[in-house]
């Protein structure tokens, strides 16, 4: 008795759309361990932007981020990013499109922007240093993050 695979009930696409589907993922998106070996190298080329609530950032951010909430993008961006310098936006997590919406009001901007998947979750998941100004943030329970 022969099943079809769920997974291959939609074949798969022909390898020339395959190859402009994902290399168009990765001009939008980096992740968690391309993010920490480009900020271990010292000169990691972009801007980290944390996009969640004050509250959220206290409990916990990346080392060496930048505090800009998603709804005062439109009036600081401008203030505190060189246009010429790449942002990388995180948020809470893969549950939250915080970063998403963060990364689009930079690119509307005019700003070279990538989003981090997995966000501070998942930076602190793999074991990654954060940043505190209060109680430790638990990678299991998310704050209301703001965004």
């Amino acid at each position: 008795m022969s099943s079809a695979s769920p997974v291959l009930s939609t074949p798969p696409a022909p390898s020339a759309d395959a190859v402009a589907h994902f290399a168009a993922r990765l001009a939008f998106e980096t992740d968690v361990a391309d993010v920490r070996a480009a900020l271990a190298s010292g000169d990691p080329g972009f801007v980290l932007v944390d996009s969640r609530d004050t509250a959220a950032w206290d409990q916990g951010h990346i080392p060496g981020a930048l505090h800009l909430p998603t709804a005062e993008i439109p009036t600081r961006a401008r203030d505190l990013l060189d246009p010429a310098v790449p942002v990388v936006t995180y948020c809470w997590g893969p549950a939250c499109n915080g970063a998403t919406r963060a990364a689009l009001a930079l690119a509307r901007l005019g700003y070279p922007v990538k989003e981090m998947l997995g966000g501070i979750e998942y930076w602190i998941r793999e074991g990654n240093p954060t940043t505190t100004r209060g109680s430790r943030l638990d990678p299991l329970t998310a704050p209301a993050c703001g965004c």
